[in-house]
């Protein structure tokens, strides 16, 4: 059975990537039809904290201009929108680019004139957005990790591939020297055939326990909420713009996927990328004892062994060989073999997509009309891994993973896991 257009949570089951529709190259002029330049005009969707850090980064683009922005609190909305004008007069002097802010996001998408969004909300909406941005003609950059859910993150493969959209997943890492050159030593076995991959990141998800409060009275909580169950408001999940963090909703089921998802879509993708499995993923999943929050492990098809475990560093990845290891993170390539972390790659070698700059690598691949670095296809199979290490977690016993199918093997009750329930209108598997 493969995944249509419209399908019922009943029903999912995952399309392989060689199933899904293929990615068509289609004409640059695609973009920017109304504007008659070669400016890529954006509209961003969630203007919390790490929208800002993309406005920054995707400003340094030269052809980027910001046309609106969308957010249910008016003020994140509001300064946004301010930091975002500031921008565009600073970078297109002399040309009037006026900012519009939304409270929908789907007045954007309704909007000619804009080439891409930047989808920056909480997981739990990023699905509905992306079909929703596909079906509208939009490119799309979407933070990491992809999907709340397996089903969520086919459904958005299948959309974009289905609507000839241009998708960059926010897993930046594959832009930085370190994790490609890590990655590409892995490749091509230059500390041996892997054994064991270990990955030190935060605790799986956990049910939501927060005390609801008043709702303060700038934020639209019913779209907050969205497609999720609904709950009261919490300025947990919610935080004042004044609280300059990285909010908590990110640990709770209904709206995260904890650690396991957060900084595990940024670890478990480099493992992806370094042992070839972009379109894969592992085949067991075997939790550790009864209310263990690590020491899940996981097993590929090929024998190689992938651990979440603390090794020793924090949010860092450890390659283990048959000649040496090799480890990674934020602040450090190392490896036991004496000179290898600074050894040239051979131009015989198996080599991966280099892209040095996230941002401008999808701005290019929107202009070109190409897959960048970090593809939906590539962003759903790390947000799957992680996805199902949770449910793994939750359920606290074996499974067996069929990653061509996207079901588990025997285990009914583990695949209605692989979706979940939407609230009113909400339901991004309609396209």
């Amino acid at each position: 059975m493969v995944i249509k257009n419209k399908m019922s949570r009943r029903n999912f089951v995952g399309t392989t990537a060689a199933g899904a529709a293929a990615f068509n190259v289609i004409p640059a002029v695609t973009f920017a039809v109304n504007a008659g330049t070669d400016k890529i005009r954006l509209g961003y969707i969630g203007t919390g904290k790490q929208s800002h850090s993309l406005l920054n980064s995707l400003n340094k683009c030269p052809e980027t201009v910001v046309m609106a922005c969308c957010d249910v609190m008016t003020t994140k909305l509001e300064k946004f929108k301010g930091e975002a004008q500031a921008f565009n007069d600073k970078k297109w002097p002399g040309e009037k680019h006026e900012v519009t802010g939304y409270k929908n996001y789907r007045e954007i998408l309704d909007r000619k004139d804009i080439d891409a969004v930047v989808i920056a909300t909480p997981d739990h909406w990023h699905a509905q957005i992306a079909v929703d941005a596909a079906k509208a003609g939009k490119d799309i950059y979407c933070e990491k990790p992809m999907a709340l859910t397996v089903a969520e993150g086919r459904a958005m493969v299948n959309a974009t591939r289905k609507y000839k959209r241009v998708f960059q997943t926010g897993n930046m890492q594959r832009s930085w020297r370190n994790f490609r050159q890590a990655s590409e030593l892995v490749l091509n076995g230059y500390i041996g055939d892997i054994k064991v991959v270990n990955v030190c990141v935060g605790p799986p998800v956990k049910a939501l326990d927060l005390p609801s409060v008043p709702n303060p009275g700038n934020i639209d909580w019913d779209m907050w909420v969205g497609p999720s169950l609904y709950r009261d408001f919490s300025p947990v999940l919610a935080p004042p713009v004044e609280v300059d963090n990285y909010p908590d909703w990110r640990n709770y089921r209904e709206f995260g996927g904890g650690m396991i998802t957060d900084w595990g879509a940024h670890m478990f993708d480099i493992v992806q990328w370094a042992l070839g499995m972009d379109e894969s993923g592992p085949v067991e999943f075997n939790p550790p004892t009864e209310h263990a929050v690590i020491g899940l492990q996981m097993k590929y098809k090929n024998g190689v062994v992938l651990n979440h475990a603390n090794w020793g560093e924090f949010n860092a990845v450890q390659f283990i060989g048959t000649k040496g290891k090799i480890e990674v993170s934020r602040e450090f390539l190392r490896s036991d073999i004496t000179g290898l972390v600074d050894k040239e790659i051979k131009a015989t070698d198996k080599r991966l997509y280099k892209s040095d700059n996230h941002y401008q690598d999808w701005i290019d691949a929107i202009k070109k009309r190409t897959k960048p670095v970090s593809d939906v296809e590539t962003g759903h199979r790390t947000s799957s891994l992680c996805n199902i290490a949770n449910i793994a977690y939750t359920l606290q016993r074996p499974l067996k993973w069929d990653p061509k199918n996207e079901q588990f093997i025997g285990d009914a009750a583990a695949n209605m896991m692989l979706t979940r329930a939407f609230r009113g209108k909400w339901n991004f598997l309609d396209f």
